[in-house]
């Protein structure tokens, strides 16, 4: 189980609306478009991040549309925002939009996780516990957990009170990217 953060803020509602028709006047532009996926979508295209932008690209991803999304969170990413890292891990680890990586999405939970996003030090911990897309280790993997459930968050903190049994946090239907058997 990968957990996600979200930023879906009422915003989010807004680029889900059309805007009224955006119409040129003297000293500047009446209902210009904003918060809808074009909008972001020509932020990014001029270099421009925005964390709201994530609510986008959680649209796009929840919605299948893979491509954008990774359009939207890539950009973001590499800005630093560990949201859209914590994303894009999300769609390495399933193959969405791309061949599955689990290489890449340890990665992602890395640098998240080293910018001190609770979420990326559970995720990267559980990586480490299991060895997926990178080398296991139990220690590693404790201590990174450790890191998260002291910054609050709570899987972690019941993983903690588990034993660190990854089963506790982890859905049966993920059971088969973790078996390491070969057949």
């Amino acid at each position: 189980m990968r957990r996600l953060t979200l930023l879906v803020a009422p915003l989010m509602a807004a680029t889900l609306v059309m805007p009224a028709q955006a119409e040129e006047i003297e000293g500047g532009e009446l209902n210009p478009e904003e918060l809808s996926l074009n909008y972001f979508m020509r932020k990014l295209e001029r270099g421009e991040t925005d964390p709201i932008a994530n609510s986008a690209g959680y649209l796009a991803a929840k919605s299948g549309d893979y491509a954008t999304a990774r359009r939207i969170f890539e950009p973001q990413a590499a800005a630093g925002n560990t949201q859209a890292m914590t994303w894009l891990s999300w769609m390495e680890d399933n193959g969405l939009g791309a061949p599955e990586n689990a290489e890449r999405a340890a990665e992602w939970d890395r640098k998240a996780a080293e910018l001190g996003d609770s979420v990326a030090m559970f995720n990267y911990g559980l990586d480490l516990l299991r060895g997926r897309g990178v080398e296991k280790s139990a220690a590693k993997g404790r201590a990174m957990i450790d890191r998260a459930a002291s910054a609050g968050d709570d899987t972690a903190q019941e993983l903690q009170r588990s034993g660190y049994d990854v089963d506790a946090v982890t859905p049966d239907a993920d059971a088969w990217k973790y078996d390491r058997r070969l057949y």
